[in-house]
């Protein structure tokens, strides 16, 4: 095996078994919190599958939650792991903005 193809294969390796930790913030079951989380979930099983553990939290219950992680609109999805730390705002309707915040897509220039 060539160097190259050895390099490319461990790549695809460790990006397969990287393991992406979220979070949703949201705030109730507003319409677009709502839309947040059926889009956050959706993306998440057409790109993850079971690569993923997703944690929704209500901002109207767990506040001390929300200001640890500096959250200051919603929805807010944060991408723990695989670092780097990104977080996202909206009703993640954009797909294509989600798979390049979730490094699962290269940004275009």
């Amino acid at each position: 095996m060539s160097p190259v193809k050895g390099k490319k294969k461990r790549a695809t390796r460790r990006r397969a078994a990287d393991r992406y930790v979220l979070r949703l913030y949201v705030t109730g079951t507003t319409p677009k919190s709502m839309r947040a989380i059926e889009n956050v979930r959706r993306i998440c099983e057409e790109h993850l599958h079971d690569r993923y553990s997703l944690e929704v939290v209500d901002l109207y219950s767990h506040l001390p939650l929300a200001r640890g992680d500096q959250i200051v609109a919603a929805p807010t999805l944060i991408k723990r792991l695989p670092a780097p730390l990104r977080q996202l705002i909206g009703d993640m309707s954009d797909e294509q903005k989600v798979l390049v915040g979730l490094d699962l897509k290269p940004r275009t220039r």
